[in-house]
């Protein structure tokens, strides 16, 4: 053999040696779903209603996927109604076209047609959730997104026995749509729902619904992993399981160091990881998994409690006989511990799941979020808000008109003209006491405008609450992206002393963030993922009322940093 044929054979031999050490790459797989959207008949607490749902099931079907995973789902309308579905938390990186907020990055999919949401799910895994984006039809068309780890990659906590979605929903014994239309007329606060329920039942504290009661069967010494997602349209709710600790394992699909505690605080829209670790030996007892909201505004809310049972598998046959323990939840206003329990949410900023948290920022954004009104429209009446006026809600004093063509498209097309304004406010133009005596003039300004950000850029937006008409928690959602909570606090943001106090080592990393009432939250992210990215109240009545936004970030230089053309079968206006 010649020397260069040996050299040839010693590389070849050398190359094969090379690729048995390499680790077997785990191919992502494509996972497909089929969502026939259906009316189907639903009782519950003695009332039965035709509701919007997936496949005919209430709550709707899991998405299951892994880390990496493409997701392919036909979504087909036979209802009335127009229909657009948001994959909640899921980063859509280039490919804003399958987010799902109606007339953002798509118009709703009409009656009898069909559209495939097809996105990649990356660098993500944990809970999410998927639900409808289209006036308040989201009450019953909702489900989880279950993302486990790559094959081979295990959790950052021992592996679980079993785990269980825990999805709270809100039930009305009338049509949604018909009483947020109502409210819209009159100006007025929304009628509130009718019961809490978990995965779609209400459970035994209601008239008429000991029947229909989430069970929870569990064996003793076994660790379950409960995730838990709040699907509630207005509330935000505590949530106990009696003589039971819980860990903390991740929220909004982010690990974070694992806490233990008695209670959690889940705003609309927040999804939560629990290790639940049953007891050693079966006790001779039953326990309530209780939820109510934390209420902190001056309006109306529903004032009850959904409850479930947790029961030990060897226990005697006959539970009725058998004691049943009730957690302890924390008063309805409790606010000092929904800032404590937030205050203890840590990523894990590990080398395998760092935080990687803008230590500089190139572009500072201060927004007031909160409610306001507007004049009463009604003719010879008067309207049902403050002095006769309509409720309205607004961010830096815009309330957000909605536009009859989607953002994105408008954007992508360069026909931006008479859909929306890129001129969206740094600051507030009207400046007080936000958080004190309210200013005499409590109308709000509106408009379509966005905030438009090049790409890369790092963003600190500081969100104000204000006190206007009362101060109130806003569990802000931004799509397309997680952010780090950096900081908050009460009162008004200090731009001299509270930077001083930012986390930048080990901040929570989440999708939605509650303001706390009567104070401000400050985060930081990347704007590295193109697109039309919607920012709204996840309260549903405070998004109709106009406290929303849109942020447009605009294509970088490399062909991987520009969105996508849409798909042929997106949705027409």
């Amino acid at each position: 053999m010649g020397a260069s044929n040996l050299q040839i054979t010693l590389a070849l031999f050398a190359a094969l040696l090379a690729l048995l050490h390499l680790p077997l790459r785990v191919e992502a797989a494509t996972r497909h779903y089929d969502f026939n959207i259906k009316m189907q008949n639903v009782t519950r607490l003695c009332h039965t209603r035709s509701i919007v749902t997936v496949n005919g099931t209430f709550p709707g079907p899991q998405v299951v996927v892994r880390e990496g995973d493409r997701v392919l789902i036909n979504v087909t309308n036979l209802v009335p109604n127009n229909i657009t579905l948001h994959w909640h938390g899921i980063r859509q990186l280039r490919s804003g076209w399958a987010d799902g907020p109606a007339y953002v990055t798509q118009c709703p999919i009409q009656t009898g047609q069909s559209y495939v949401y097809n996105f990649t799910v990356v660098g993500q895994r944990g809970t999410l959730w998927w639900h409808a984006h289209v006036s308040w039809l989201r009450s019953t068309l909702y489900g989880p997104i279950i993302i486990l780890p790559k094959k081979n990659v295990p959790y950052p906590f021992p592996k679980p026995y079993k785990q269980v979605p825990i999805i709270f929903g809100e039930w009305f014994n009338t049509d949604t749509e018909a009483i947020i239309n109502q409210a819209m007329q009159t100006g007025g606060g929304p009628n509130v729902s009718d019961a809490y329920t978990i995965n779609g039942l209400p459970g035994p504290l209601y008239n008429c619904s000991a029947k229909d009661t989430f069970k929870l069967k569990v064996k003793a010494g076994k660790t379950y992993l409960l995730r838990v997602i709040n699907a509630a349209l207005n509330d935000e709710l505590f949530f106990s399981i009696a003589n039971h600790t819980l860990t903390v394992a991740d929220v909004d699909a982010v690990y974070v160091k694992p806490f233990k505690t008695d209670t959690i605080l889940i705003a609309p829209g927040q999804t939560t990881n629990l290790l639940l670790h049953t007891k050693t030996t079966p006790p001779a007892a039953t326990f309530l998994m209780m939820a109510r909201p934390y209420a902190t505004g001056a309006g109306t809310f529903d004032n009850t409690t959904v409850a479930g049972i947790l029961e030990y598998e060897s226990t005697p046959s006959s539970t009725k006989h058998l004691p049943l323990f009730k957690p302890s939840l924390p008063p309805l206003n409790d606010t000092s511990f929904a800032t404590n329990f937030t205050n203890r949410l840590r990523s894990l900023a590990t080398p395998n799941f760092p935080a990687n948290v803008p230590q500089t920022v190139d572009k500072h954004f201060l927004f007031t979020v909160g409610l306001g009104t507007k004049p009463c429209d009604q003719k010879n009446a008067t309207c049902q808000g403050p002095n006769g006026t309509k409720f309205a809600a607004s961010v830096s004093n815009i309330s957000f008109i909605q536009p009859t063509t989607a953002l994105l498209q408008a954007h992508f097309t360069g026909n931006s003209g008479g859909v929306y304004e890129p001129d969206f406010p740094y600051s507030p133009l009207r400046w007080f006491n936000f958080t004190g005596s309210p200013p005499n003039n409590t109308m709000v300004g509106n408009g379509t405008k966005l905030m438009v950000l090049p790409f890369n850029a790092s963003v600190e937006v500081v969100m104000q609450g204000t006190g206007i008409l009362g101060a109130e928690s806003h569990p802000l959602h931004l799509h397309g992206y997680n952010f780090f909570i950096v900081g908050q606090g009460f009162g008004n943001y200090d731009p001299v002393n509270d930077p001083k106090r930012f986390n930048l080592v080990d901040p929570v990393e989440r999708n939605t963030v509650g303001v706390p009432p009567g104070g401000w939250v400050a985060i930081r992210f990347f704007a590295d993922n193109p697109g039309v990215w919607f920012m709204h109240c996840h309260l549903e009545v405070h998004t109709s009322w106009g406290l929303k936004m849109a942020w447009l970030v605009l294509d970088g230089k490399l062909p991987n940093h520009k969105l996508l053309p849409p798909p042929s079968d997106l949705p027409k206006c």
